[in-house]
């Protein structure tokens, strides 16, 4: 597991230097991700100092275990989530897996350990260059996703921060989400040499596979995350923070 700096080039926001740390599809209990294993993602992501944490979902593992995983209580994740720290604060959305297994008692286990969960909300962070917006974006692929809705109150003209689960909702959103940060490919999970990636769960193909993406005057990316779903393996595509600062 690693710590993956990504500079975002086109900053859309009205900060420089911001530092974002994004965690994504914890899948806890799957193969290779135990509770020593969320103590080291806490560590790793308290070490590079973010101004900002989000976590992009999918934090159980749902439907059929996969072979050498096992059901982790959602209590049990997020007592190990609560020594996350940041300046701006810990914010969370909610994945498919989480909306498939309790999306009720996933907010509520990351909200007794201080996480704040933004299911189509906006919150206002402030900085020493003036508010910031930050949008929660509901699940796209569980058609949970209400853009309207988390923006409400926010001027048109003002570029906003928005995260969300799934990737696919990026072409769908205003202009007003000047950076949207998602998760949920996994990066196809598996990445053969001179191949490329075999499957990413996305109606776009390999367009929003993983990294940063910039479309019609909007930027998007999109964290390769820590777990696995499906099959028991990752190749090519190592588990990862991934540490975000904006020019």
């Amino acid at each position: 597991m690693r710590l993956s700096r990504y500079d975002v080039p086109h900053n859309p926001l009205p900060l420089k230097g911001l530092r974002i740390a994004v965690i994504s599809d914890l899948h806890a209990g799957s193969p290779f991700t135990d509770e020593e294993k969320i103590d080291r993602v806490v560590n790793l992501t308290n070490a590079a100092r973010p101004d900002l944490i989000l976590l992009t979902g999918d934090y159980v593992v749902s439907m059929a275990p996969m072979l050498g995983g096992r059901h982790m209580p959602v209590p049990i994740i997020a007592t190990h989530l609560k020594p996350l720290r940041a300046r701006l604060g810990v914010y969370a959305v909610i994945g498919n897996h989480d909306r498939w297994d309790d999306a009720d008692g996933v907010s509520k286990a990351l909200r007794s350990v201080g996480i704040v969960v933004l299911e189509n909300q906006h919150v206002t962070l402030p900085t020493p260059h003036g508010p910031l917006f930050l949008a929660g974006i509901g699940d796209f692929y569980t058609s949970a996703s209400e853009p309207a809705q988390a923006l409400a109150g926010i001027a048109a003209n003002t570029p906003v921060l928005c995260f969300t689960h799934t990737q696919d909702v990026f072409p769908h959103l205003p202009a007003t989400c000047a950076l949207t940060i998602a998760g949920h490919t996994h990066g196809g999970q598996v990445r053969l040499p001179f191949v490329g990636r075999l499957k990413v769960p996305s109606g776009y193909g390999q367009r929003y596979a993983a990294g940063y993406v910039r479309e019609g005057g909007k930027s998007l990316f999109v964290s390769t995350g820590i777990g696995v779903s499906m099959l028991p393996v990752r190749f090519g595509v190592p588990p990862e923070v991934s540490y975000l600062r904006l020019k």
